[in-house]
């Protein structure tokens, strides 16, 4: 595929467009972190991808490369809308510490307090090689659903039992309503007792089924006056109006590798569903915004939707001593991280295997998208693509190439 980049008009993000080098970065690196990209998509490995970078609130990198659409070869725009899948969870869960700031909930009160199907959960145990169930010795909270130490898993995160029965009773489908679906999690055992274990899974999904019930409208609606318009995030959503569907970007249709293609999701339709552990569909433009607002520690245009303390609380390791699971689990929170309320922490300058500050925060979601946000370098960074089965090597090597191109 030939390489094509965009140099159209930047949306508006509020953000001065600089060149690299008045952000602090050198501009021959920027311009091998977009020459190894296009790389990629010349070797159709990538389909096309938008890469964003700003620093000291002013915007150094912003383009597009390769194809929207493999199938039609339609080129990749800036304004192109994602699946972001579980960037999604950074999203509901500052919904949850809005309501926290004034006074709606407690993080320590027990999930159960505002849904009840909670009340009564148990956990999976195994005893000669079978599985007992047995009552939880102390119910999940608010954190416990934050921190993902709620003892829920994600079916795709291995072949345990627990994991079986999520799987069997398709607890991913769209086609519940967020109520009906938190009963039919609640019915499911735990993997873990909570607060015992960090165990990535279903844990967002609840909140979002939490900020239902206390807020009184539906996930999707709550979002969009409270987070979405004050931000101006205009392309964000649970789905994606007929009118934009022409700026979807698309994985390929089989996996370059050859391995089994991830199926995404519909975004052209809204679900019963409202997933906030993995529903939304954004742009980089809207993205970079709560990024901002992330980075300015709860303010955006003058519009403060979190104080800062608040945003500091949740960017702070909140497992301590609390161990990660093995396997999937510890694939995506290596050593040298903790996870906050809603985010992964850096805590230590070496230890993994990737470069970034102490106290740098971030995630990404299952079909390729990428962000962190570096408060000692006054950065953040967002790579939006979607090739699901590559997800983990463009995460490491957006990471690498960035930070490879700081030389203030």
């Amino acid at each position: 595929m030939s390489r094509a980049r965009s140099h159209a008009a930047s949306p508006d993000l509020a953000l001065p467009m600089v060149s690299p080098e008045k952000a602090g970065l050198c501009p021959q690196r920027t311009d091998r972190l977009m020459a190894v990209l296009q790389s990629e998509v010349d070797r159709q490995r990538l389909p096309g991808a938008v890469v964003l970078i700003a620093r000291h609130g002013k915007l150094a990198l912003f383009e597009s490369l390769g194809a929207l659409d493999p199938a039609t070869g339609t080129a990749m725009t800036r304004d192109a809308i994602f699946r972001i899948y579980s960037m999604t969870k950074p999203i509901v869960s500052v919904a949850v510490m809005m309501l926290m700031e004034q006074g709606k909930l407690l993080l320590n009160d027990p999930v159960a307090k505002y849904l009840p199907e909670y009340a009564t959960q148990k956990v999976a145990h195994m005893v000669d090689g079978a599985v007992q169930l047995a009552a939880v010795q102390q119910g999940a909270t608010i954190q416990d659903l934050l921190r993902h130490t709620a003892g829920l898993t994600y079916e795709f995160m291995g072949n345990g039992p627990v994991q079986r029965q999520y799987a069997q009773s398709r607890i991913g489908s769209r086609e519940r309503s967020n109520a009906e679906f938190s009963h039919q999690l609640a019915a499911l055992p735990l993997m873990f007792e909570p607060g015992t274990m960090w165990e990535y899974g279903r844990a967002t999904d609840v909140l979002g089924r939490v900020v239902e019930v206390v807020s009184g409208q539906t996930l999707g609606a709550y979002l969009q006056e409270h987070i979405f318009k004050p931000l101006d995030m205009t392309d964000t959503g649970f789905s994606v109006p007929a009118e934009h569907h022409g700026r979807i970007a698309e994985p390929f249709a089989r996996d370059p590798e050859g391995g089994l293609q991830m199926r995404v999701i519909d975004v052209r339709e809204a679900g019963a569903m409202e997933s906030g552990g993995g529903g939304l569909a954004s742009t980089a433009r809207d993205y970079a915004r709560f990024l901002q607002f992330m980075l300015n520690k709860g303010e955006l245009d003058g519009v403060r939707l979190l104080g800062p303390r608040t945003v500091a609380f949740m960017t702070a390791d909140h497992l301590g001593d609390i161990p990660v699971n093995g396997g999937a689990s510890r694939d995506l929170l290596p050593p040298g991280h903790g996870f906050g309320l809603g985010f992964a922490v850096r805590k230590d300058l070496g230890v993994a295997s990737v470069p970034g500050s102490v106290g740098m925060y971030f995630w990404g979601g299952m079909a390729g998208t990428t962000f962190f946000v570096d408060p000692a370098e006054d950065m953040f960074a967002c790579l939006m693509l979607q090739a699901p089965n590559q997800r983990e090597y463009y995460r490491m090597l957006f990471r690498d190439l960035v930070y490879a191109t700081l030389v203030d």
